[in-house]
């Protein structure tokens, strides 16, 4: 899964470092030169000094191929442009931007921004977890990450189907909040059963995201 980083900022340069060490084919765009030589120095990664606005620099950076775009520049009116272009002339259908603004947050999602985030952590979890899973998906962050709402759909044959509440064995400090059946809300209980469809809502925390996806991993039980 290819992944482009626009920003090389302090959130860009450490967003590219933790999807490097977590082994993700990612590129990072930046204009300033001296950024670029400096996080080159750092970090031995695809680097492309130039306009993240520029649909050439993006095609240089590969965009055709890349299925995730993080917008992280400093400036919430650049980081919308971005992932628009990303969307009409690229048709990339999965955009993160980084808000500064929290105002802005409702004008990104009008504008169809997939997701709109702060925190380096979360946009990095963002792209490994929530884009490669169709069963687990980061839906919304509190508090700059301290609080992840994670919704996850129930498989035919998965370990959750037809099993109960009482059964899981979820990882410390995640927490099921309700369920999601045939356009309902369930409010579960220990003898509440998981059938085929059904999309969980747990809540997390930053340190126990990792631990959740290990444990659907597993076989969820």
């Amino acid at each position: 899964m290819k992944s482009i980083i626009i920003g090389g900022g302090k959130v860009g340069y450490y967003l590219l470092r933790t999807l490097k060490k977590r082994g993700h084919h990612v590129v990072l765009i930046e204009r300033e030169k001296n950024i670029c030589l400096k996080i080159a120095e750092d970090i031995d990664a695809e680097i492309i000094c130039g306009d993240g606005t520029d649909l050439e620099v993006l095609k240089d950076a590969g965009i055709q191929e890349a299925e995730i775009i993080a917008a992280v520049t400093g400036t919430d009116e650049e980081n919308l442009v971005i992932c628009e272009i990303a969307k009409v002339s690229f048709d990339i259908n999965k955009t993160i931007a980084r808000i500064n603004n929290p105002k802005n947050i409702a004008m990104f999602k009008a504008l169809g921004v997939d997701k709109t985030v702060c925190s380096t952590e979360v946009i990095a979890n963002l792209i490994e977890y929530e884009f490669d899973k169709d069963n687990f998906k980061l839906i919304h962050t509190f508090e700059r990450g301290a609080m992840i709402l994670v919704e996850i759909v129930v498989h035919s044959g998965d370990k959750w189907d037809n099993s109960y509440v009482r059964d899981i064995e979820l990882p410390e400090e995640c927490v099921i909040t309700s369920i999601l059946r045939n356009k309902k809300v369930i409010y579960p209980r220990g003898d509440t059963q998981f059938t085929v469809d059904d999309k969980v809502l747990v809540i997390t925390n930053q340190p126990a995201l990792l631990k959740l996806k290990k444990h659907l991993l597993s076989g969820g039980k």
